[in-house]
């Protein structure tokens, strides 16, 4: 049991932060209010402090790329087949890397890591805490997004192996939603007999949930006609899907609040390392959440530090962004994106107790985070 006293709690619920009390009980938020008391709890005496939602991630690859450590640790982008949907994060996130720590101290609670952009599909997603020894008992979700990638990046690493253009991109993802479909057709009509089963295959076997309707497209895309050609293609298979990175969203942000799919904007903190990236600028989440878009703010990291998470939304703020918008563009809105909204993103009675508490703003280059509890316990 734990009772943080005396907090200006900013629950990413209400506009306005609220001195409140937190209590904790097995892990989750057990109630919230003011002048709690609870024998034998231990007390965190948060007056003058600022109390948040732990940050949640919604795209990065942390925990995949290891730690200085190099080609050894790189296992996010499979380099060897284009089409790759039957690939899982799980299977490759590594506890013990460092960026992981450094992710927690930053008050970083929740991170949804998997594939690179490498390939047309990449495989799955996983969401993750940053705290523990073994994979499968971080996991939040293990399964959260099929990735797939549009653009400079499938053309630059195959293009001497048969991926050369946009439209190729474009058209090898469709056979295979073209494939997939009629792989769950054959399946549904041979109901429970055997016989009339197709002869198993992963790869579709695996996009069955995106056909489905169970889980989206995570699509990489940066210009503004590549996020036009994922939205095309996940409308004629009729399949979810959210947009990834979305550096030129400003430039289409009525055509983008239109179509109401969830947008998790970055990186932009850094050089503009190819043409796609000409146009990234920071006021690109605050036009987005004004024109109506739900929007993430993301590391992608390591390509950022994901320790900069909360200095990302600052210079949101600094570019424009409602400093509320964006702190939600760091909390719930990602765990929306992710679909553990449920679990994590805000202080709210029966949600995980994520908590960070700061000395002040946490989009402030100065401020010191005092403690992370994940799960109720202080990590920090």
């Amino acid at each position: 049991m734990l009772l943080i006293k005396n907090g200006k709690v900013f629950d990413a619920v209400h506009s306005e932060p609220k001195v409140q009390d937190i209590y904790v009980k097995d892990g989750k938020i057990a109630e919230i209010g003011e002048n709690l008391a609870c024998e034998g709890a231990e007390i965190i005496d948060a007056t003058g402090l600022n109390v948040y939602p732990g940050f949640v991630e919604a795209h990065g690859h942390i925990g995949l790329d290891g730690y200085g450590i190099g080609y050894e640790g790189a296992d996010y982008n499979e380099h060897n087949d284009i089409l790759s949907p039957q690939l899982r994060a799980i299977d490759a996130i590594q506890p013990f890397d460092f960026a992981l720590k450094e992710a927690r101290e930053a008050g970083v609670t929740t991170l949804n890591v998997g594939p690179g952009s490498a390939n047309v599909l990449g495989g799955t997603f996983a969401a993750i805490k940053p705290v523990g020894k073994r994979v499968d008992k971080m996991c939040v979700k293990k399964e959260t997004a099929m990735k797939c990638a549009f653009g400079e990046n499938p053309k630059r690493c195959y293009r001497d192996k048969g991926d050369s253009t946009r439209m190729s991109t474009a058209a090898k993802l469709r056979e295979m939603l073209f494939q997939a479909r009629e792989y769950n057709e054959k399946l549904l009509a041979a109901e429970n007999d055997p016989s009339k089963k197709p002869a198993f295959n992963m790869k579709l076997q695996s996009l069955l949930p995106v056909i489905r309707g169970e889980m989206p497209l995570k699509a990489h895309a940066h210009q503004a006609d590549d996020l036009f050609t994922a939205l095309r293609i996940a409308k004629e298979f009729g399949v979810k899907i959210t947009l990834e990175h979305v550096t030129e969203g400003h430039l289409i942000a009525d055509e983008l609040a239109e179509e109401g799919v969830m947008l998790a904007v970055g990186p932009t903190l850094g050089h503009a390392s190819k043409f796609e990236l000409r146009n990234k600028s920071w006021t690109t989440p605050g036009v987005l959440n004004q024109a109506g878009c739900h929007v993430s703010i993301i590391t992608d990291s390591p390509v950022i530090p994901q320790k900069y998470l909360p200095l990302c939304a600052g210079l949101a703020v600094k570019a424009g962004m409602d400093p509320f918008e964006a702190l939600k563009a760091i909390t719930i809105n990602p765990a929306r994106h992710i679909g553990i909204e449920d679990r994590v993103g805000s202080i709210e009675v029966g949600k995980d107790a994520d908590i960070v508490i700061t000395d002040g703003c946490p989009f402030e280059v100065a401020t010191q985070v005092k403690y992370v509890l994940i799960d109720g316990v202080n990590r920090l």
